[in-house]
C-alpha cells in the first residue's frame, strides 16, 4: 500500500477561515480512499506559491529527509497549489525525487515518466505563474494611479491612522497623540541643536515606542508636509504629488529637515536633550588641551558627591561644576545692555524690520527669476529632443534636476510670499526681547537644565572654552554678535543701503577753543561705550 502526504494551500491567513482548506482535503482524501493510499500526515499552509520559503513547506521537507522511504506521495489538488513559480517547481520536483516522493495533483494528474507529459506540466505550471504576474502588475498599477490622484496607500506612518469610507476607499487622518509627538520631532530637528538619534532618545523616554529605523524612515516621509510620493517607472521619473489628507508640518520645515539631514545644513552633532541638573553645560565646553568636548559626572566625597566638568581622554582636564557654571553667569551678566541701550535696540530693530520688507521684495524677484531660467531650460532641452539634437535619457536627467530645483525655489518663494503678507507689531515684540535681554542672567539661573541649553547652543554655535575661571568663546551667534558689537565694528557700513542713524555711532573729536583745535583729550564726544568682554 502507498503512503501519502497531504498538501492543502491558501495564500491568505483570512482564507484558512473559509471553505477552501476543508474542500481541498476532503478531494485529497477521497481520492486517497478510492485509490487505497494510506494518508499519513495532512499539512495546511497559509502562504504565497511564489516561492517554495513557506513555513509549512519547510517543515515538510525537513520530515522528509528525516524520514526517507517512509513515503511515497505527496498530493495536492493542482499544481498552482504546489507553485506559481515555474524554476522554482522543476527544482523543488528533482528535490522530492532524489528523496523517493513522488508529487502529484489529483485534479490534473500525470505521468511524469512520459516525456510528452513534461509539456502538460509545463503549461498547468506557467498558466498560474502568468495569471499571479499579471494580478500583480494590475495590482501596481492601480496603487500608482492612488497615489497620483493624492491617496497614501499601506499602513498609515506613525500620527496617521488608517481608515474606510463606506465605499470601501481607504484614507489616512490625524492620530493624536501621535500627530502631537511627531510635529514636536520635526520642530526640534528644524532647530538644529540636536541629532535626531538625542530626539529618539527622548521621545522613547516619553513613551513613544518606535525602532530607530523606522524613526529616521518618518523623518525622510514627505507624507507629513502633505506629500504623496511616486516612484519612477519606465521613462517617467519619481515625483512628489499633493495628497488628499491633511499634513503635520509646513512644506518648509520638512525640506529644512532634510538638509540637516543630509549635511546640507550645521547641525550640533550628539547633543543630548536630557542633562543632569548640575551640568548644564556638558558637551558645550571644549578641552583646552585636545580637541575633544567636555563631560560631566559626579565624584563621591567623604560625605557628598562632587560634580564635575571633566575630558574622555588622558590630558587630565578637570574643573569643578560649581566653578564653571558660575563663571559661565557671569559672562552672561556681559550681555545686559547698559542703561539707554535698550531704546536704542528697538529703534534699530523697527528700522532694519521696515527695511526688510524691501530685501524680501528682491528675494521674490530673484526666486522668480531663478524658478523661469530652470523652466527655460526644460523647455529648451525638449525642443532640442524633438528635433533629434538630444537624446531621450538626458533629457530626462535635465528635467529632473531642474524639477527638483524648481520644487525647492518654489517652496522658498511661497514662505517669502507668507512673509510679505504677514503683517507683525515689531515694535512690540522688540520691546519683550530687550525686557528679556536684561535679564538674561536671571532667567538662565530659574530655566530648565533643557531651556538652559537650549540658550547656550543658540548663542554659543562655536563652544565654549574655560580657563583661568572665565568662559570664552570665538564665535557668538549673528544675531548676538550684531547687538552686541564693539563701537569699532559699527563704523562699517554696507555699499548700498540707507544708513541706519539710530542704531549706529556718531565719532568726532572734544572741540577746543576758537578756531577750531584738538581737544585735550582723545576720548570721543559722542560714541556709545559697552563695557563688552571679548569671550
Amino acid at each position: 500500500m502507498q503512503v501519502a502526504d497531504l498538501y492543502v494551500r491558501v495564500s491568505t491567513d483570512e482564507q484558512t477561515k473559509g471553505y477552501s482548506p476543508r474542500s481541498q482535503e476532503a478531494v485529497l482524501r477521497q481520492y486517497c480512499q478510492l485509490r487505497n493510499i494510506q494518508v499519513r500526515q495532512v499539512f495546511v499552509e497559509d502562504y504565497t506559491a511564489k516561492h517554495f520559503n513557506r513555513p509549512e513547506w519547510r517543515k515538510i521537507m525537513i520530515i522528509l529527509r528525516k524520514q526517507r522511504n517512509k513515503t511515497d506521495l505527496l498530493l495536492f489538488t493542482k499544481w498552482d497549489r504546489f507553485s506559481r513559480n515555474t524554476s522554482d517547481a522543476y527544482q523543488m520536483i528533482d528535490a522530492l525525487k532524489r528523496l523517493g516522493v513522488e508529487p502529484q495533483a489529483v485534479e490534473q494528474p500525470l505521468d511524469l515518466t512520459v516525456p510528452e507529459n513534461k509539456m502538460m506540466l509545463a503549461i498547468y505550471l506557467t498558466a498560474p505563474e502568468i495569471e499571479n504576474d499579471r494580478r500583480g502588475l494590475n495590482t501596481k498599477a492601480g496603487i500608482r494611479q492612488a497615489k497620483k490622484e493624492g491617496r497614501y496607500m499601506g499602513k498609515a506612518p506613525r500620527g496617521y491612522i488608517n481608515k474606510a469610507y463606506e465605499d470601501g476607499r481607504r484614507y489616512i487622518t490625524i492620530h493624536e497623540p501621535d500627530a502631537s509627538t511627531m510635529r514636536w520631532v520635526f520642530n526640534e530637528m528644524g532647530e538644529g541643536l540636536y541629532s535626531a538619534e538625542s530626539i529618539w532618545r527622548q521621545i522613547n523616554k516619553k513613551g513613544f515606542k518606535i525602532d530607530k529605523n523606522t524613526f529616521l524612515l518618518n523623518l525622510r516621509n514627505p507624507v507629513y508636509c502633505g506629500k504623496i510620493k511616486v516612484a519612477a517607472h519606465n521613462d517617467e521619473p519619481a515625483h512628489l504629488v499633493q495628497g488628499l489628507h491633511e499634513p503635520l508640518i509646513s512644506e518648509s520645515l520638512f525640506c529644512k529637515v532634510q538638509d540637516i539631514m543630509d549635511s546640507r545644513s550645521k547641525i550640533l552633532k550628539g547633543m543630548a536633550i536630557a542633562t543632569p541638573k548640575d551640568l548644564p553645560l556638558r558637551n558645550f565646553i571644549r578641552c583646552n588641551r585636545c580637541p575633544r568636548m567636555l563631560t560631566g559626572s559626579a565624584s563621591k566625597g567623604k560625605t557628598t558627591y562632587r560634580v564635575y566638568y571633566h575630558c574622555r581622554s588622558s590630558c587630565g582636564v578637570r574643573y569643578r561644576a560649581e566653578d564653571v557654571n558660575n563663571a559661565f553667569t557671569d559672562e552672561l551678566t556681559t550681555f545686559i545692555p547698559r542703561p539707554g541701550y535698550p531704546e536704542l535696540f528697538i529703534a534699530s530693530i523697527a528700522e532694519a524690520h521696515n527695511n526688510q520688507y524691501r530685501a524680501i521684495k528682491e528675494e521674490r524677484d530673484e526666486l522668480i527669476t531663478q524658478i523661469t531660467s530652470a523652466n527655460r531650460k526644460i523647455d529648451a532641452a525638449r525642443e532640442l529632443m524633438l528635433l533629434n539634437e538630444l537624446e531621450p535619457n538626458e533629457y530626462r536627467k535635465i528635467k529632473e534636476e531642474n524639477s527638483s530645483i524648481t520644487a525647492r525655489l518654489e517652496m522658498r518663494l511661497n514662505e517669502v510670499n507668507v512673509q510679505k503678507s504677514t503683517q507683525v507689531n515689531i515694535k512690540k515684540l522688540a520691546e519683550m526681547a530687550i525686557m528679556a535681554l536684561c535679564e538674561v542672567d536671571v532667567l538662565y539661573e530659574i530655566a530648565t537644565t533643557e531651556a538652559k541649553r537650549y540658550l547656550v547652543g543658540t548663542l554659543f554655535p562655536d563652544k565654549i572654552t574655560y580657563a583661568e575661571g572665565a568662559c570664552r568663546t570665538l564665535l557668538l551667534n549673528r544675531a548676538a554678535e550684531l547687538i552686541y558689537l564693539e563701537n569699532k565694528a559699527l563704523r562699517a557700513k554696507k555699499m548700498g543701503q540707507k544708513p541706519l542713524k539710530k542704531s549706529l555711532p556718531h565719532t568726532g573729536w572734544l572741540m577746543g577753543l576758537e578756531p577750531t583745535t584738538l581737544g585735550t583729550t582723545n576720548q570721543y564726544s559722542n560714541q556709545l561705550s559697552y563695557n563688552h568682554r571679548v569671550f
